[in-house]
């Protein structure tokens, strides 16, 4: 009788989710953005959740939490419960390079099920147009001979704008001062006035003010040239061999949501991510689509995770300005 009573519990509890998974989803669906609206993230987000409402027939809430480098919205997800009604866009920072600096409340890999990478772009290296370095070989020659301490912005500590720039001292010997600041709008306005060298910025972030000449681009961070800035050589072509880095968007969801549903949005995330006509819009902000399997993804973070560790470790012993950080 007991495993009669079992087998039923069993049972029922398939069907609850069997239904669950023909109803859903019922009601609205928030998107947690770890920025605040109008930036990149945002605007992707906002395009994705718009195009996903109408496909699921339910509204897409954006919810905005900024702060902590995007392990304020990733805990919250994290946190939240695993039904399919909240969702994270979650960034390079918030989901494999902040675990390496600081101990979050949450493990990208086991609190979270994966559903796809959205895309990816790439930084550019930049500098105030009236720097007398405008190359890869310059900025090396005027560490090794000149006394002139040489700083860049980033979004934070941790993120991929901060790695970045980790990533390119460790392979050229070059020291640089961090900056962090709480986002990059600040961090580029100071590199714009001349108090900050340099910044490794998205080209969709730089592009504007590199068009109005207030900033001059030095190299892509990628392992091709950028289709925004094509006369841009990669920090790679420039001489710094195995230099490599992007910052990238995926969609996640809190572990244990349902199997069936978070194929539901595998499936059609990854359908809006090859729409033609979004791919054009985001290409012209740099941004590569992708949109993958789930194991894909999960394979991808855990490879991101392994490198900027690595890259962390020698990183947490430097010296970092403190000048910027209330800004």
């Amino acid at each position: 009788m007991k495993l009669i009573s079992l087998l039923l519990c069993a049972l029922l509890l398939v069907c609850v989710d069997l239904v669950h998974a023909q109803i859903y989803p019922d009601k609205p669906i928030r998107l947690i953005v770890p920025s605040a609206a109008g930036g990149s993230v945002d605007r992707l987000a906002r395009s994705i959740g718009q195009r996903l409402g109408d496909k699921l027939g339910q509204p897409v809430v954006i919810d905005n939490r900024p702060g902590g480098g995007g392990t304020v919205a990733t805990e919250s997800v994290a946190n939240s419960k695993a039904d399919g009604y909240t969702l994270l866009i979650g960034t390079i920072a918030g989901l494999a390079t902040n675990v390496s600096f600081d101990k979050v409340k949450y493990d990208p890999l086991r609190d979270f099920a994966p559903i796809t990478l959205v895309g990816l772009q790439d930084f550019v290296l930049c500098a105030n147009s009236n720097f007398g370095s405008k190359s890869i070989k310059d900025i090396m020659e005027t560490a090794k001979s000149s006394s002139q301490i040489m700083t860049y912005a980033s979004a934070g500590r941790g993120t991929g704008s901060h790695l970045s720039g980790e990533l390119f001292d460790q392979l050229t010997g070059v020291q640089m001062i961090h900056v962090p600041y709480k986002g990059m709008s600040q961090a580029m306005t100071d590199v714009v006035g001349g108090q900050v060298t340099f910044a490794f910025a998205s080209v969709s972030t730089a592009l504007p003010l590199i068009k109005a000449k207030k900033l001059i681009p030095i190299a892509v961070t990628g392992k091709s040239r950028s289709a925004m800035l094509p006369d841009i050589v990669t920090i790679s072509e420039a001489g710094v061999k195995g230099y490599e880095s992007s910052t990238w968007y995926g969609i996640v969801a809190p572990i244990n949501t349902p199997i069936n549903v978070q194929i539901l949005l595998n499936k059609e995330i990854v359908l809006i991510l090859k729409d033609p006509e979004l791919k054009k819009i985001y290409d012209e902000d740099g941004l590569e689509l992708v949109g993958n399997s789930q194991l894909e993804f999960k394979t991808f973070i855990q490879k991101e995770i392994d490198k900027w560790r690595r890259v962390a470790a020698s990183a947490s012993s430097k010296k970092e300005s403190k000048l910027y950080l209330n800004n």
